[in-house]
């Protein structure tokens, strides 16, 4: 066994130049551990999943756990380099290609399942860039969405007033009510939520859809979800309490909740979204 190559242009020449021997290429790409990577099974093909996904839906909580079972991937918003050089690895890189390289080595589990999750926002960071969704191998995909959309558009006009966003963050400021503020977050929301709707419309891609909700009041039954959906041999445990993230709503959130609607809940008015020009 040769040692690991790092280098995902690498990797392109050789799959151009034997195709058909990609994944056994592939493994010999990230058998070896280096410095960021995980020791890979030569028996288990690479394949992976994005989440997709929006800010403050609770991705944060559900990835960690996913992450927890030691069989689903690690994924973690491998195309922000911002919060990766904050939270995991000082030297974290900016170039998608490189970026690549990291989903398919810090991202995947000993058992060659790769994760990452992404927002439209990040995706299009990347996409002048590569064409991310060819690139990497034997690609699946997860909709997560959370329910409460005015709560999330909440959590993150609480979360740019703090500076807080995970639990685990400190908190760099006071909250105070901005009407303008939630109603700009939620018309982003529902806009970002469009985005995704439309992708999978039109392109016909398969997906497992999981809920916030859904996750919180059984996270076995959607946790087994997942690894059916990926076609993995049994359900791993889950333990909620290995995970650090923890919801950050509290009172005053139900307060902003029923103040907006009271200012702003009129039922005789149907938002409008213009279409491009």
């Amino acid at each position: 066994m040769t040692a690991v190559l790092c280098s995902l242009r690498i990797w392109r020449e050789a799959e151009r130049a034997c195709n058909d021997g990609k994944m056994k290429l592939l493994r010999r790409l990230f058998l070896v551990r280096a410095p960021h990577t995980v020791a890979l099974s030569a028996s288990s093909p690479l394949r992976g999943y994005a989440v997709c996904t929006l800010p403050r839906s609770g991705s944060n909580f559900f990835c960690d756990v996913l992450s927890s079972t030691g069989v689903l991937g690690r994924p973690r918003e491998y195309f922000n380099g911002t919060a990766r050089r904050t939270y995991d690895d000082p030297t974290y890189p900016d170039d998608p290609h490189e970026q690549i390289d990291r989903i398919l080595t810090m991202g995947a589990t000993p058992n060659g399942i790769y994760a990452l999750k992404t927002f439209p926002g990040l995706h299009d960071l990347v996409a002048p860039h590569l064409r991310w969704t060819e690139v990497l191998p034997n690609l699946s995909f997860l909709r997560f969405k959370r329910g409460d959309v005015l709560g999330q558009a909440i959590s993150w006009v609480r979360a740019n007033q703090t500076q807080q966003f995970r639990s685990t963050d400190a908190s760099h400021g006071e909250v105070a009510y901005d009407g303008d503020a939630i109603a700009q977050r939620l018309r982003q929301i529902c806009q970002r939520n469009a985005r995704w709707d439309m992708f999978f419309a039109r392109t016909g891609l398969p997906s497992l859809d999981v809920t916030y909700e859904d996750f919180l009041a059984n996270p076995d039954r959607e946790i087994g979800r997942v690894t059916a959906f990926l076609g993995l041999p049994k359900c791993p445990s889950v333990d909620l309490t290995s995970s650090t993230f923890r919801q950050q709503s509290d009172s005053s959130s139900v307060a902003w909740r029923d103040r907006f609607r009271a200012e702003r809940g009129d039922p005789n008015y149907v938002d409008v979204f213009q279409d491009p020009a």
